[in-house]
């Protein structure tokens, strides 16, 4: 974790942002306490397949029965 002040981050914004893209975490101070902390974005979750989706769905045993049926009947069960 890299430390600046308020001035030194001013100064270097764009050298700190190409630090926080390679992973690291900035904090940032001002008179000598933390007052923020810079740390990478939460990366974009990965699209999802659907073609390998219903590939591995096809797989999978059938219930014999629609699955809001079972719900149903389990729900009621504990009435």
């Amino acid at each position: 974790m890299v430390t600046v002040s308020l001035a030194q981050a001013k100064a270097r914004l764009s050298e700190l942002l190409d630090k926080v893209e390679a992973g690291e975490e900035i904090v940032v101070t001002r008179h000598g306490k933390a007052v923020a902390r810079i740390s990478p974005a939460a990366k974009t979750k990965k699209p999802i397949d659907y073609d390998r989706l219903a590939a591995f769905r096809a797989t999978m045993p059938s219930l014999g029965e629609p699955s809001v049926d079972l719900i149903r009947a389990m729900r009621d069960e504990g009435r």
